[in-house]
């Protein structure tokens, strides 16, 4: 994507007078007017068209950007559409509810938000993926948020923090391959050095989850028994239920693409399901299309376990195509490029250049909502700065992990921020708060480069003083 020249080269204020215009447009709509994302998006998508035509820019020059951006899409549009038949096919052979009823006779309720942020963090570090981790994981540990009456919002936090500390630090994880590749560093080398805002990061949001969980038996003397004897009597709950999860993670350790894995975890579930019940082919495939529906009569396990299904994805779907799109048309008008350009010449120093690459990660994060962009564009503009600077290549590397990977999630139209609001059924901007880890790296990466810790200069070159 965004391989040929940009048609326009904007003045620097005139691409920030542009780039405020469009931020002011989104959050006004989506904060403020409390509308859906696509509205804003789309009438931000006119404004650029207007500003495009004024150039005197053909729109098919224009249109050409924009399906350029929605083509990267691609490959996440076909994740959600099998993430979510996995979630349904899940729900119908019971085997998010085993794991749901298993960790309530497992987990202390005292330390819940601790707990969720752990095992996500384990289960992202050993498959390497965000995405799967929060629709299996998550999506459990969710439905014991609902059932404890604890808050969702503190939950999926949680969740996100563990599952994003996973797909920045996993080898197997897509981003982080790309971080070291788009630079040029040893994949090892690169995850060895993300340690420095890595286990700072993991320290401060566990402790707080810890010390924000609920009180041990919180919910539990309320529902939570009937709650699980309607899980027993309307789900099937058994380690056999868990077959499809193993399998999901198994096949994600030996590194198999991520449809596949989905596909297969899927096929499983069916497979289980069907061995558990009478129900026809027909029916298992109006639940993979139009979601699980449970009927139990217990409102709150109904609410918890009817979802999923390919039709639940529409609106994530058509999200990150617009979203996409309108990136795509701010390349090729050139506004993208003249912001980081002009920040990328104008530092030399340690700590102003990790600054400064923090700041564009999360800005195209922002602004295109693409994770994979927020890792590259950012990482060749930047690169031959810390070449002079005296820098090494990790210390670019971390810090667009710092700034691009994790930060994806907190932005409302982005591809991740859009993915985990549809399988968690929290809004971004309920659970981006607590979504400490994810908010912490970017500082820390921030207070490395003024401060020099973590911070390695190549032997060919002295280093350059740090200011404060």
């Amino acid at each position: 994507m965004f391989k040929e020249p940009t048609t326009l080269k904007p003045s620097f204020r005139e691409a920030g007078f542009i780039l405020l215009l469009i931020i002011a447009l989104i959050s006004f709509g989506v904060i403020k007017g409390g509308l859906a994302p696509q509205i804003p998006i789309a009438a931000s998508v006119v404004v650029l068209l207007i500003y495009g035509k004024i150039k005197g820019i053909g729109y098919k020059v224009m249109e050409k950007g924009m399906i350029q951006g929605a083509s990267s899409s691609l490959g996440a549009v076909f994740i959600f559409i099998f993430i979510g038949m996995l979630i349904s096919s899940w729900m119908m052979s019971g085997t998010i509810p085993t794991l749901m009823y298993y960790g309530f006779n497992y987990l202390p309720g005292s330390s819940f938000y601790a707990s969720a942020f752990l095992i996500s963090s384990l289960v992202g570090l050993c498959i390497g993926s965000s995405f799967t981790t929060s629709a299996t994981i998550g999506v459990a540990f969710i439905g014991m948020a609902g059932a404890m009456d604890i808050s969702a919002a503190v939950t999926a936090g949680a969740v996100v923090s563990g599952a994003y500390l996973g797909d920045k630090m996993s080898p197997l994880s897509d981003t982080c391959n790309l971080a070291s590749e788009t630079v040029g560093v040893n994949l090892f080398e690169h995850v060895r050095n993300m340690l420095w805002t890595t286990i700072p990061g993991f320290i401060i949001s566990f402790v707080v989850y810890w010390l924000i969980s609920p009180a041990a038996d919180i919910g539990r003397a309320k529902d939570i028994h009937v709650f699980l004897e309607s899980l027993q009597k309307e789900t099937h709950i058994s380690l056999f239920a868990l077959i499809p999860f193993v399998l999901t993670g198994i096949l994600a350790l030996r590194k198999i693409p991520a449809v596949p894995v989905l596909a297969s975890g899927t096929a499983a579930a069916l497979a289980v399901s069907f061995f558990q019940s009478k129900q026809t082919l027909t029916q298992a495939c109006s639940v993979l299309f139009s979601g699980y529906k449970l009927d139990s009569g217990v409102k709150q396990l109904d609410s918890i376990l009817s979802r999923g299904g390919i039709e639940s994805m529409m609106f994530s779907i058509s999200l990150v195509l617009l979203a996409l799109a309108m990136g795509g048309l701010l390349f090729q008008l050139g506004i993208i490029p003249a912001l980081l350009e002009k920040a990328a010449g104008q530092l030399v120093d340690s700590g102003r250049l990790i600054t400064a690459t923090v700041l564009a990660s999360i800005g195209v994060n922002v602004l295109i909502g693409e994770q994979y962009l927020s890792i590259l564009l950012p990482g060749k503009t930047f690169l031959d700065s810390y070449i002079k600077a005296g820098l090494t290549g990790k210390t670019l590397s971390r810090a667009l992990e710092d700034g691009g990977t994790v930060v994806n999630a907190l932005i409302p139209w982005g591809v991740s921020g859009v993915f985990l609001t549809q399988v968690l059924g929290v809004s971004t901007i309920e659970y981006a708060p607590y979504a400490l880890f994810c908010l912490i790296c970017p500082v820390l990466s921030v207070i490395s480069g003024f401060s020099g810790i973590g911070i390695s200069f190549s032997r060919s070159k002295a280093p350059q003083k740090v200011r404060a």
